[in-house]
């Protein structure tokens, strides 16, 4: 027979606490593996149908800047 918890008799536990992250490094990461891969599709070019893999790197790497700067403007305000 499966054992059931009964929910009013479970035991409450507070929430943990939040993790203290370096978000500026992985969003510098994130940055710099689009760039590799942009790096790697200029080198190998893909066939002409394929080149939206190069916009997609491009698009990547411009939108983890502004996540950078979102995220070092949101850490300087506290």
């Amino acid at each position: 027979m499966e054992a059931r918890l009964d929910p009013v008799k479970r035991e409450w536990h507070p929430d943990p606490e939040p993790i203290e992250t370096n978000d500026s490094k992985a969003v510098l990461v994130g940055i710099a593996l689009w760039v590799v891969a942009l790096a790697v599709l200029l080198v190998f070019r893909p066939a002409p149908q394929d080149t939206w893999w190069i916009w997609t790197c491009v698009a990547g790497v411009g939108l983890g800047l502004l996540g950078l700067g979102y995220v070092r403007r949101r850490a300087s305000r506290g």
